[in-house]
């Protein structure tokens, strides 16, 4: 699958077990070109506290997500400091790209790692207003790609007000699911 050159490659490979798919680079990822590299986000405290992870990784060390069946892509390319900066425009053109990515390389599970990620990108492909959506994170009822399951988890930058013991029951879940799948495959 071509793309053009991003300031935050993807991490991808055919068969994984989970794609966490985030908003878009923030700044310092974008500049370091590791993801969720912002010294707030608990993306990688919350991966290791949920025994995803054997050991705490750091930001420099994302692409060893690749040796746990993990990947991890944006929805929208280009870096911004707040994911309130996106237009609807590129969450839409981000949606059909995105839609295209999951396709090709057919995680178990897309990971949502964001309420707002996930209604960004259903909205886009299902053609629902975002204001008509209810979502909650955990595993979601319906795929909207057939045969991957979707999962929400709440945004772990720093930003966010959620408690990190929400964010965290929400991972060890997605370890849990994890696990199921890779029981029945």
């Amino acid at each position: 699958m071509d793309k053009k050159l991003k300031l935050l490659p993807d991490i991808l490979i055919k068969d994984l077990k989970i794609l966490f798919v985030g908003y878009n680079p923030g700044m310092v990822s974008a500049k370091t070109g590791h993801h969720y590299a912002g010294k707030s986000n608990r993306f990688w405290k919350l991966l290791h506290q949920s025994d995803m992870t054997p050991t705490l990784f750091s930001p420099q060390e994302d692409r060893n997500l690749l040796s746990l069946g993990y990947g991890s892509t944006n929805i929208v390319d280009r870096p911004t400091t707040s994911s309130a900066e996106i237009t609807n425009a590129e969450f839409k053109e981000g949606a059909r790209s995105l839609y295209a990515l999951i396709q090709h390389y057919s995680p178990r599970i897309v990971c949502y790692v964001g309420i707002g990620v996930y209604k960004a990108f259903a909205s886009a492909i299902l053609n629902v207003p975002i204001s008509r959506m209810k979502i909650t994170t955990g595993i979601q009822s319906e795929n909207i790609i057939h045969g991957i399951t979707d999962f929400v988890c709440s945004n772990p930058s720093g930003l966010n007000t959620i408690p990190i013991e929400d964010q965290l029951s929400c991972f060890k879940e997605l370890k849990r699911l994890s696990e199921v799948h890779s029981r029945t495959k």
